[in-house]
């Protein structure tokens, strides 16, 4: 490790990404924190006390990090959004007809009181509750989710399939996979992984499924209990309450961006937005733009796509720049459905796994709150939004993929033939970056970028700052940031960003 004088604020930093490379990535089970004493902990957080931060991206990790600096009173500070809106991939759009979209099927649920706060100071009583019902489609039947635990609504062969299979995996794991379709094999069987975890997970992730880790899946993936999934066919119990988000909210009006629009509201004068990030001049320590500007700071919290990232860096480094070229992600293609009609279910979301449907999941997404369409009117209105992975290159038909879904909409009978006359908004978006693949050579890159990182007082946080996706959702996002701003002003532990 390069030495770095008594600065203790460059300790730390350095300690973190030490500790980063000693410990996490080698899979080991201790805590993932820098050994510092109270001591230095105190003493980084004065030495930051009059440094400036510069935040890049106002998305949830951006805006957690921006609110929590301005929660504790710690002035020296700015954000800047390449955007014309806050929010990142959690904004909301609003179409000529009157119909809101969100970027992709978000829903508020969370792990923690800190987030649970904000939700409520941001949105108060101006929220939507509902109980998760969520379907999977696939051979010509519904099936509650989680799909391996409602085997019972499958025809009889496929049942006996599925748990012929799961059967054998209870009887044979060991816990020895080399990634996640083998772990996928292990754990559900051969069964209900050829019908449906197997098809499902390429569609959405648009790659091999034996080039990924199966170190991500945690809470991502209900796992099977074979005595539970024979007592819910023979017994006919329906098994739908797993899963963290068996219960969400979402604001009642503006979607998914009504949230971070009125975090923004807090400090509009340090948000700055149409600034696109161009270079980020780690010696001089100075970020410019694509329009000319820049800006010094003395610690970076950067949201930005850790691959985009290490390409802006200069001097340039090739050994990080390698490094990124390991990551890997895909995109999504968001088609959205207004109608003059209402849709009479409780359903929230459907998943589809048949290859003849282009998405691989619909949400009713006039049930998460009325005033996703016109008037806050469901008795005349309704909307479907439907999202498709897009692979990284790969171009789009817009008609002809809207055509296919319409076609997989009709024939799951979700909708009819006739409501192709009554929709009155086709709306479209294709959202960069997506989804941050957990492949199995993104740890090795992980080690590589993020203490490197570190070591040039860059905090790369968020969905595809940290990339990885298991702790990607919405709540994990806003809490990065906020525990960065923590560990920039006091020395604070940061429990999210280095969970494993």
């Amino acid at each position: 490790m390069e030495a770095v004088g008594d600065d203790p604020a460059r300790i730390s930093l350095l300690r973190i990404g030490e500790e980063w490379g000693r410990k996490f990535w080698d899979f080991g089970d201790q805590e993932l924190q820098p050994k510092l004493s109270k001591d230095g902990l105190r003493a980084a957080g004065k030495f930051m006390a009059n440094k400036k931060v510069v935040i890049i991206g106002g998305g949830p990790t951006g805006l957690g990090a921006a609110y929590r600096l301005h929660e504790l009173g710690y002035d020296n500070w700015v954000l800047y959004e390449k955007s014309e809106d806050v929010g990142g991939h959690s904004t909301s759009h609003l179409d000529p007809q009157g119909f809101v979209w969100d970027e992709g099927g978000h829903v508020i649920f969370s792990h923690y009181p800190y987030f649970d706060k904000l939700i409520d100071d941001m949105l108060g009583k101006e929220v939507h509750e509902r109980i998760r019902e969520s379907w999977v489609y696939l051979k010509d039947v519904c099936v509650p989710y989680p799909f391996q635990n409602n085997l019972r609504y499958l025809p009889k062969p496929l049942q006996v399939s599925c748990l012929m299979g799961a059967a054998k995996a209870a009887a044979s794991r060991n816990g020895d996979a080399a990634n996640f379709r083998e772990w996928t094999l292990g754990t559900f069987g051969e069964g209900i992984a050829e019908v449906f975890m197997f098809p499902y997970n390429s569609k959405v992730w648009t790659t091999p499924l034996e080039r990924m880790s199966k170190g991500w899946i945690a809470e991502r993936v209900s796992v099977v209990d074979f005595k539970r999934l024979l007592e819910n066919v023979l017994y006919e119990k329906d098994d739908v309450a797993w899963g963290p988000n068996n219960k969400f909210r979402f604001p009642l009006h503006g979607g998914t961006g009504e949230i971070y629009r009125r975090m923004a509201q807090r400090f509009p004068e340090r948000v700055r937005i149409g600034k696109q990030l161009a270079e980020v001049d780690t010696a001089q320590r100075k970020v410019s733009f694509t329009d000319g500007t820049g800006d010094s700071y003395d610690v970076l919290i950067s949201t930005a796509p850790l691959d985009l990232l290490a390409g802006m860096l200069k001097p340039a480094d090739a050994r990080l720049r390698e490094a990124a070229l390991l990551l890997e992600h895909n995109d999504l293609l968001v088609l959205g459905i207004g109608m003059r009609k209402k849709i009479d279910t409780g359903k929230c979301w459907v998943y589809f796994a048949d290859p003849e449907m282009p998405c691989y999941r619909a949400t009713f997404f006039s049930h998460y709150s009325p005033f996703n369409v016109p008037h806050g009117d469901t008795e005349q209105f309704s909307s479907l939004m439907c999202e498709m992975s897009v692979p990284l290159g790969q171009t789009v038909e817009i008609e002809r993929t809207y055509e296919q879904m319409l076609a997989g909409l009709i024939r799951s009978k979700i909708l009819d033939e006739s409501d192709r006359a009554r929709i009155i908004s086709r709306y479209h978006r294709l959202v960069r970056y997506s989804y941050p693949i957990p492949t199995i050579d993104r740890d090795r890159a992980l080690a590589i970028l993020q203490p490197a990182l570190m070591e040039r007082g860059i905090y790369s946080r968020g969905r595809f700052g940290a990339w990885r996706y298991e702790i990607g959702n919405m709540d994990h996002s806003v809490l990065m940031g906020v525990e960065a701003a923590n560990h920039i002003v006091s020395g604070e532990k940061e429990l999210v960003f280095y969970s494993s």
